[in-house]
């Protein structure tokens, strides 16, 4: 059988300096999978980016060669004219991108976005081109796929931009899928319905899939071979079974050490109930109203979170787990008082010395206090970082703002920070576009650690980092934690990575708290079908145990298909019951 692609010898250089990808070589046959894991900054998505062309301005191909067949023909992607790869790309060979946010283009709604590769490359109708789109938002798990396709992308969260960024190389059946790093942003229960329909994909037309990841729960259920990457060479490489099993680099080993897991141990014992709290939050409600479209058309009320009460001990770990959608992020940034909740809500910050303050009802001076106490890291690092701004200037901006030390002293307490992060302190003078995924997410983490508070909220904090960072940064946000007795509201949708560093779990699903326990009592003893739903679908690295589909699409699905104590309507809501003493859980008593 021919090779799709075939990589020889790849090179690629930036300028006049060292190349950051040598000497790389790899195959791919049709319907099959490979996957390219490594730390970031590896090399994995330069290496990709070059079968499409799509390099930075300054990065050239070196020496090797690219090869793509299709359709009986061989054609040389290294040499290819510009105009041809035009015809390639989006057409038999599609990507779907890290960073869904700066990617899509935000003047454009997301439906024109996902049918104009049909209209370019197919020549379909609108009419044929929206039929199809929907489908496919339907198939990626968008659970209002008309309201989706008039939606701007300001108006999803990151996880459901991620969906349309997947539709989108999808959307043609291409002979050939990239994958940067396509489920980071996703819960794991729509992680594994992307993962299962790419494969009924690559069944149904033949479709070959590159898939850049550091999960190698991801790659235990997905790939066929699998090239380790490190600082720019390729370290191992060979069969998915082979590899999983007994890896033989020390890298390797290393990458599978680093990996979290959700720890089999029987629970321990029931915890006390902690009384100093550092944050409050009582019958939080978030209504939004969204255009109905078409002036006759009336205006649609999502309710993105609904009766929400969350209490964060000081010093302590609240995680708050859920699909894209649920409502996490919302009731993060109405703890920041970044957004207000509807009448009847209400947030209390609690100082370690001082009054109690009302999160939305400060003064002026309160609000640069409370800034100094509680800070954010989120989703999507590129966003919060300005592109404009030296790393030295974004992370001493907060000091300034505050006027805190002198100009050296900010500058040193930021080398210091990055050295606490896993960065060098000689990166201060780049730009963020010079950073990796995983690097920026690390500047956001400095960034947020500059004033020393006292409350972090963290927004998928790890999501974009692979699992050697991520390792690097769980334990240095736990020590943080116990050396300043420092209090996170922690968002994620990984299970291990929560089992890892949360005292209290909150499981969320349409804007509701379904089920709450501290997580050696939810992870060993779940009762709601959703949470069950969310630790079958935690992807493990071990090939012999694949995801199981079935449970996860019961307990993911809608809720009225739930068992009957546990389902719930927009007009019949049961009520968050104490299942056992410190385990809650949303049913009909």
């Amino acid at each position: 059988m021919t090779p799709l692609l075939t990589v020889e010898n790849l090179s690629i250089g930036f300028g006049d300096f060292e190349p950051v990808v040598r000497d790389v070589s790899f195959s791919l046959d049709p319907g099959e999978t490979l996957a390219l894991v490594g730390e970031s900054g590896s090399g994995k998505t330069v290496t990709c980016r070059a079968v499409l062309r799509i390099l930075p301005r300054n990065a050239r191909i070196r020496s090797g060669h690219i090869a793509l067949s299709c359709g009986g023909h061989v054609t040389d992607l290294t040499t290819l004219s510009e105009r041809r790869m035009r015809d390639v790309r989006g057409n038999q060979v599609s990507m779907v991108f890290q960073e869904p946010m700066r990617s899509l283009s935000p003047l454009h709604r997301i439906g024109n976005q996902v049918s104009e590769v049909l209209w370019l490359h197919r020549h379909a109708s609108e009419s044929q081109a929206r039929k199809t789109v929907l489908e496919t938002f339907e198939r990626v798990g968008f659970p209002d796929p008309e309201r989706a396709y008039r939606s701007y992308p300001f108006e999803l969260s990151g996880g459901m931009r991620q969906r349309a960024m997947i539709a989108m190389a999808m959307v043609a059946k291409p002979d050939l899928l990239i994958a940067d790093e396509p489920t980071t942003a996703l819960d794991v229960t729509t992680q594994a319905q992307v993962l299962g329909l790419i494969k009924e994909l690559q069944q149904e037309t033949g479709m070959g899939l590159i898939l850049v990841t550091h999960d190698l729960g991801v790659v235990a259920n997905m790939a066929e071979q699998v090239v380790v990457m490190h600082r720019g060479r390729v370290m191992e490489a060979g069969p998915a079974t082979a590899l999983l099993k007994a890896p033989a680099h020390p890298y390797t080993r290393q990458l599978f050490e680093a990996a979290p897991a959700i720890p089999d141990a029987a629970p321990c014992p029931q915890r006390p109930p902690e009384r100093d709290l550092i944050l409050d939050m009582k019958a939080v409600s978030k209504t939004y109203v969204l255009r109905g479209g078409p002036a006759w058309r009336p205006d649609i009320e999502v309710k993105a979170c609904r009766g929400i009460d969350l209490h964060l001990p000081r010093g302590k770990t609240l995680a708050i787990v859920g699909e894209s959608g649920s409502g996490k992020t919302t009731a993060a940034r109405i703890a920041l008082g970044a957004e207000l909740p509807d009448p009847g809500g209400a947030v209390w910050f609690l100082p370690a010395t001082g009054d109690p303050i009302a999160v939305h009802a400060m003064t002026r001076p309160q609000r640069m206090a409370f800034q100094r106490e509680a800070q954010m890291v989120f989703q999507d690092p590129y966003s919060s970082l300005s592109p404009r701004m030296r790393v030295v200037d974004a992370l001493t901006e907060p000091l300034e703002i505050h006027r805190i030390g002198t100009g050296a002293e900010r500058r040193d307490r930021a080398a210091e920070m990055l050295r606490q992060v896993g960065l060098d302190a000689d990166m201060l003078q780049r730009f963020p576009h010079a950073f990796s995924g995983g690097q920026r997410q690390r500047l956001s983490i400095a960034r947020a650690m500059m004033l020393d508070p006292s409350l972090i909220v963290c927004d998928e904090p790890t999501s974009a980092l692979d699992v050697s960072v991520q390792e690097q940064i769980l334990s240095l946000l736990e020590d943080i934690r116990d050396r300043m007795n420092l209090s996170y509201l922690f968002i994620s949708h990984d299970l291990a990575v929560v089992a890892r560093i949360a005292d209290e779990v909150a499981v969320m699903r349409q804007g509701l708290v379904v089920e709450q326990a501290p997580p050696e009592v939810l992870f060993h003893n779940p009762q709601h079908p959703y949470t069950k739903a969310l630790i079958a679908a935690q992807p493990l690295a071990d090939i012999d145990r694949p995801i199981n589909l079935k449970l996860v699409a019961l307990g993911a699905g809608s809720p009225e298909s739930w068992p009957e104590a546990f389902r719930f309507s927009a007009s019949v809501i049961p009520s968050l019951t104490e299942f056992e003493p410190g385990h809650k859980v949303r049913c009909h008593v």
